[in-house]
């Protein structure tokens, strides 16, 4: 009886190749999460500026009569308030974060420094007793996941060609 034999050739300069990227890997990543995330981004932005918006003026009546839609002001601000966020590093999971943040410039008695513009994004994508749901950020990301892929293995190519590695 006879053991098979197999010969691996390459593997340390497989291995070195590995730890040269090592040195870097934070900025290989990053390169690849950055381009990932404006994919994502982009789409998200696009589908926003999409939706119909009414002046406020209008939306308070119909807001009055028991239904909303999406105003002129609250839009500027969900625009206004988007971004990405840092990355960042979550137990070995690097990762950046796409949303709203501050507030839009439509200022109530119970909101004085203006809404809130992801409980306004949030009420625009799921809806609200008084708002018919309108997604955009769903369909932005449901068409941004093979782009995005594509556009991050593509940073991260070209990334790894620019280090020399």
């Amino acid at each position: 009886m006879t053991m098979a034999k197999w010969t691996v050739h390459g593997f340390d300069d497989y291995a070195a190749y590995l730890q040269r990227i090592g040195a870097n890997s934070k900025e290989i990543i990053g390169v690849g999460v950055y381009a990932m995330a404006k994919v994502i981004a982009d789409n998200i932005k696009a589908k926003l500026n999409a939706l119909p918006a009414v002046s406020n003026e209008a939306n308070i009546a119909t807001y009055k009569q028991g239904y909303s839609r999406l105003s002129v002001e609250e839009k500027k601000g969900l625009l206004d308030g988007f971004g990405v966020a840092p990355m960042q590093d979550d137990n070995g999971v690097w990762n950046v974060k796409i949303g709203f943040d501050g507030y839009n410039s439509i200022k109530t008695e119970k909101y004085p420094e203006g809404q809130p513009n992801p409980l306004i994004a949030r009420i625009t994508e799921s809806g609200s007793s008084y708002r018919k749901k309108t997604p955009f950020v769903r369909p932005a990301l449901n068409a941004s996941k093979k782009p995005a892929l594509e556009a991050g293995k593509h940073a991260v190519d070209q990334k790894i060609k620019e280090l020399g590695q």
